[in-house]
């Protein structure tokens, strides 16, 4: 089953929401402020809807130093406090406190191997896992793939990134084609576009 006009049903008639499914959703990306930026609004969705966080992501960006993991990763207790006032973003402290700790484990991680780009695709081969599911109801909340993405990070010291948050992630990042086969989009970003 899929929505109106052979679209994945999730987006319902949200303008904001489509837009993102037809133009971002699983396009495989290889860019690091790019993931640096999934993956600070995939812990802020945590507990809450997705068309909320993309509604607010301005605001995060403009929050958050254009998602740049060497400059959040320099925060201090005054910019936390900045951050809980602001009432463009999820003010949650737990969160704001997780994206500082995450942006110096992000830069680790690229001390590490290079670029985070080449450490993410490792879970994947480098190569989009390309899946076929017919139904909402098919398509998993996480898989042995983001079990073992959620074990490597929180193990260079990263928070909120359960094996759920890495599946949204590896979603989002297109690491997986999670768009359905009735979509117009599964052909396309299975095709790279």
């Amino acid at each position: 089953m899929t929505g109106v006009s052979g679209r994945c049903p999730w987006t319902g008639s949200d303008p904001g929401m489509i837009a993102y499914h037809d133009e971002e959703w699983g396009v495989p990306l290889r860019d690091d402020l790019r993931h640096f930026e999934f993956l600070v609004l995939d812990a802020f969705q945590a507990g809450l809807s997705w068309a909320i966080i993309l509604r607010k992501r301005e605001a995060f960006r403009a929050a958050f130093a254009g998602f740049d993991p060497a400059r959040v990763a320099r925060f201090g207790p005054s910019d936390i406090e900045r951050l809980r006032g602001d009432a463009g973003i999820v003010r949650n402290r737990q969160k704001i406190e997780a994206t500082i700790r995450n942006g110096a484990a992000f830069l680790a991680v690229q001390e590490e191997h290079g670029s985070f780009d080449s450490f993410i695709w490792s879970f994947v081969d480098g190569e989009t896992r390309r899946n076929r599911w017919k139904r909402p109801g098919d398509v998993p909340a996480l898989t042995k793939e983001s079990e073992v993405m959620s074990r490597a990070l929180v193990e260079r010291g990263f928070s909120f990134v359960g094996p759920t948050i890495c599946y949204a992630y590896m979603q989002a990042a297109g690491l997986v084609n999670d768009h359905l086969v009735g979509c117009f989009r599964h052909g396309e970003v299975t095709a790279g576009g």
